[in-house]
């Protein structure tokens, strides 16, 4: 909790102090917009996903480490499991990947969405994963098969943000819709529909205990 990272259009990923806003590294090495970035679990190193490809970098030193390709279409989600131990990727190429995030050797492609993935994220538990779709679902996939589990039908539009709540027993989705909705994540029921936004909800989040969510829209 005491650095942040960032990703920008200007091509590089910030990370920084937290408690005193102050830059302490830039790392350089993409060659397009930074969509999506993400610390490990244990603060070590830091996941990027770019318009170009996939980077690892020492979050100590701000050393690149790993660049992985296999997406044919800009990444615009990355994340880390739980154990720190694999990454989910979600691009506009339609497909989800796992990766080994030791060695970055890709583990899975997980295709059923039938349009862009624009975020991915793994449970608390490691188990599961959920991803969110220009093609109006949310899917649940079994992280060590790859097999798709669940699809969530509800939104009117593109889903941009979906987490799990740290229990993992449910997951939001924040969508192009105006709405946030709230799902069973073992039976995929629709639980709650949060309306308030006047744009499209951008990013969305529990709280550590899981009794709050915040969101980010356009508005």
């Amino acid at each position: 909790g005491k650095r942040i990272v960032s990703g920008s259009w200007d091509k590089t990923v910030k990370v920084w102090d937290a408690e005193t806003g102050k830059q302490t590294f830039t790392l350089k090495g993409h060659s397009g917009y930074v969509l999506s970035v993400n610390f490990s679990p244990d603060g070590k190193r830091i996941v990027s996903g770019s318009v170009d490809r996939i980077k690892f970098w020492d979050a100590e030193i701000g050393q690149e480490t790993l660049t992985l390709k296999g997406h044919s279409r800009p990444v615009y989600s990355v994340s880390f499991s739980p154990d720190g131990k694999r990454i989910v990727s979600g691009s506009w190429d339609k497909t989800v990947k796992i990766w080994d995030a030791d060695t970055g050797k890709q583990t899975f492609t997980l295709k059923g969405h039938s349009d862009y993935v624009l975020s991915v994220v793994f449970s608390p538990d490691g188990k599961r994963i959920v991803s969110g779709s220009q093609d109006k679902t949310v899917k649940v996939w079994d992280a060590a098969t790859g097999q798709e589990t669940l699809t969530l039908i509800g939104h009117t539009n593109a889903v941009m943000s979906v987490r799990f709540s740290p229990d993992g027993k449910w997951i939001v989705s924040g969508s192009r819709d105006k709405t946030l909705k709230v799902w069973d994540a073992d039976t995929g029921q629709e639980t709650l529909t949060l309306k308030g936004h006047s744009g499209s909800v951008e990013s969305v989040s529990f709280s550590p205990d899981g009794k709050r969510i915040v969101s980010g829209s356009s508005d």
